[in-house]
């Protein structure tokens, strides 16, 4: 302390304190010599003095606010006696306790590391926990009614299915007039039919009609790896449904839970079995259902276990197939609502020139075109978006046109071969186009107008398999009637494919050939490995396989020939279509019959 501060005499005595952070006050790079220090107390030119024991060394502040460390012996008493004699204050420092508390700090930091540790594993083990709790619970998504905004007049070209199932709505909203008399509402509607003819769409429609909850859920998301997840989760979701009752549960792909049990190789999948059992108990079990309408849609009703599709489970089963031409004239006017087209565009024409077509199909055709459109920088879909959007749907990409001028000649006689032998068969479709514009690997092409109603009646004469073989041979015939047998191409292999394939069928399944009305064979879909696995060997004697080939090979042969014999007399018509091909590159229909003078 200072000299006199306190009254006592000027001496000053060591003492102990407890600096703060003492040690970063000074620097050790701002040193003076022992000697220099001595005499700089002695002239009272110091401040203050700090002594570090174990630390040989002095920290000193002058009067001027300098800050200097200088070294000193161990045990050395000079210092303190100069400091004593000039009554310099002198302090000695505890380094032990500074040393303590950052080591307290240090010790500190890691324990709170490890509690922020500690927390997040406990957290992340606590989301495990809640995960493998709720594993088992289904997650349908409950449609809000503000968001269920398709109505039935959204959906076109299925009017059929659609009046089935506005009775359904009906149901739900007049259950009264249907109890009273003792009919009960339909536990399950199953729709069934090919990939995008709207049977979604249908279940979205009755939602939007019907105002009840709308709870949709694929089927696939039953079926987990871990067994009795499946189970659970129709469990749950029929719980859900029945706390919102009436209401609707829509399953999407329901063949992927439904299929018939025990098909596998190894018997069946015992956890896609357990969740179908489950499902049949929901279904109609002992447990009362009342209020809850299952609609489910399959394009595979044939896979479906025979105790699904029974009443009381789905009481109806409603097919929606393909829409006719007044279907898909619908179809394309609802799509076309949203999209300006052309006055040149009649949907009726294109509805004619789309046989075949899904609503899927359609509404994908005038999504290309006005693609199509805005990359051509104009204001409005016309005929030329719509056939580039038809030719990119049905045959692939557009590829460079040729410039071999051997190869594209080759290209059109082979063209003009298939189209010249459907325009002179009767039994034969309507050629609608004939190009030689590469497209999806094809060097060109030539399209053909199924029978309108051949498609909607699925009956097939034996005239119109016939004209089909005739017709698919029809460019290795051209080939062979021009170039000579020795120089036909590989070109007609997808050819050959397709008459191989309608040829069996013929002989098979048709009974269109000697070996008379016989079906010898199924449709050939094979869906259950395992079953089909153990049941390889054919239904008929070897015998019998060698008589087929034989009938195979007769009509494969019979169909060249008549080809030929079409062909050969006309081999200058052919020249002249052929030169009118090379020089526009594409012919439609009836064009090709005006040069060709056939009706």
């Amino acid at each position: 302390m200072a000299p006199g501060s306190d009254g006592s005499s000027g001496s000053a005595a060591p003492q102990k304190v407890q600096p703060s952070s003492i040690q970063g006050f000074w620097t050790k790079k701002d040193t003076v010599s022992y000697s220099t220090l001595l005499k700089d107390i002695d002239a009272k030119e110091i401040k203050q003095l700090d002594l570090v024991p174990g630390s040989r060394e002095v920290r000193v502040q002058y009067n001027d606010g300098r800050r200097v460390t200088v070294p000193v012996f161990a045990n050395d008493n000079q210092i303190l006696r100069a400091a004593e004699s000039s009554g310099t204050p002198l302090t000695v420092v505890d380094i032990r306790r500074e040393q303590a508390g950052r080591e307290l700090a240090g010790t500190l930091v890691v324990v709170l590391l490890v509690l922020v540790g500690l927390s997040l594993l406990l957290k992340r083990s606590a989301q495990m926990a809640n995960r493998a709790l709720g594993f088992g619970r289904s997650q349908p998504r409950l449609k809000p009614q503000e968001d269920l905004q398709i109505r039935f007049e959204d959906v076109a070209g299925i009017n059929d299915a659609r009046l089935e199932l506005e009775e359904v709505v009906t149901f739900l909203k007049q259950p009264e007039a249907f109890i009273r008399l003792g009919a009960k509402i339909p536990r399950g509607v199953l729709l069934v039919g090919p990939p995008g003819t709207g049977k979604t769409l249908l279940a979205k429609a009755i939602a939007g009609e019907a105002g009840v909850p709308f709870f949709s859920i694929a089927a696939s998301e039953f079926v987990e790896l871990f067994v009795g997840v499946g189970a659970s989760r129709v469990r749950d979701l029929f719980r859900q449904a029945k706390e919102k009752s009436p209401c609707i549960v829509f399953i999407d792909e329901i063949d992927a839970v439904g299929r018939q049990r025990g098909a596998g190789i190894g018997g069946g999948n015992d956890e896609r079995e357990q969740t179908l059992n489950q499902l049949l108990t929901e279904m109609d079990g002992f447990e009362e259902n009342s209020g809850v309408i299952l609609l489910a849609a399959t394009n595979r009703a044939d896979v479906l276990d025979a105790a699904l599709l029974r009443p009381g489970r789905f009481d109806r089963r409603i097919d929606v197939g393909l829409p006719d031409r007044r279907g898909r004239e619908a179809i394309l006017a609802v799509h076309a609502r949203t999209r300006p087209l052309d006055d040149s565009v009649s949907l009726s024409d294109w509805a004619s020139r789309t046989p075949g077509f899904s609503g899927a199909d359609l509404a994908n055709l005038l999504n290309e075109a006005a693609i199509l459109t805005a990359r051509q920088n104009m204001l409005r879909i016309g005929q030329f978006q719509l056939e580039g959007a038809l030719e990119r749907i049905t045959m692939g990409l557009s590829n460079r046109p040729l410039q071999d001028s051997a190869k594209k000649r080759l290209i059109a006689y082979h063209e003009v071969g298939h189209a010249l032998v459907a325009s002179l068969l009767p039994a034969a479709n309507a050629v609608d186009k004939v190009t030689i514009l590469p497209r999806g690997g094809a060097g060109g092409y030539t399209r053909f107008m199924p029978d309108e109603e051949v498609l909607d009646s699925g009956l097939i004469t034996r005239s119109s398999c016939l004209a089909d073989l005739v017709v698919a041979l029809g460019g290795r015939a051209a080939e062979q009637v021009v170039f000579g047998s020795l120089e036909i191409t590989q070109g007609a292999s997808g050819d050959l494919q397709m008459v191989a394939q309608l040829a069996r069928e013929m002989v098979t399944r048709f009974g269109f050939s000697n070996l008379g009305p016989m079906a010898l064979e199924g449709p050939g879909t094979e869906v259950f490995l395992g079953r089909d696995w153990f049941n390889q060997r054919p239904s008929y004697a070897e015998s019998t396989g060698q008589a087929i080939d034989t009938q195979i090979r007769q009509l494969a042969k019979s169909a060249l020939a008549q080809a030929i014999a079409l062909l050969e007399p006309r081999r200058e018509l052919m020249d002249q279509l052929v030169d009118v091909l090379i020089a526009e590159e594409t012919i439609n229909g009836d064009r090709f019959r005006d040069i060709a003078g056939l009706p």
